[in-house]
């Protein structure tokens, strides 16, 4: 792996921390919607990906799929 791709992974690691890390002040049921969504996401990404669709369009229908879960989930 690159040094450029590798600073590149790790500074998205980052701030994906920090902006997580901020939700403390979240009810239970936004926590888990938006931790859906991120599930969700990265997993119809890489589907998207290794099925030679779009990652793009993964992604947002995984986060969308991910984030109603999350959020109806008890």
């Amino acid at each position: 792996m690159s040094p450029m791709r590798f600073s590149v992974r790790l500074a998205t690691a980052a701030f994906l921390a920090l902006a997580l890390a901020g939700c403390s002040h979240m009810t239970r049921g936004q926590q888990r919607a938006l931790s859906g969504g991120a599930i969700g996401a990265a997993g119809g990404a890489a589907l998207g990906a290794l099925t030679g669709g779009s990652a793009v369009t993964g992604a947002l229908l995984g986060g969308a799929g991910g984030a109603a879960v999350g959020a109806l989930t008890r």
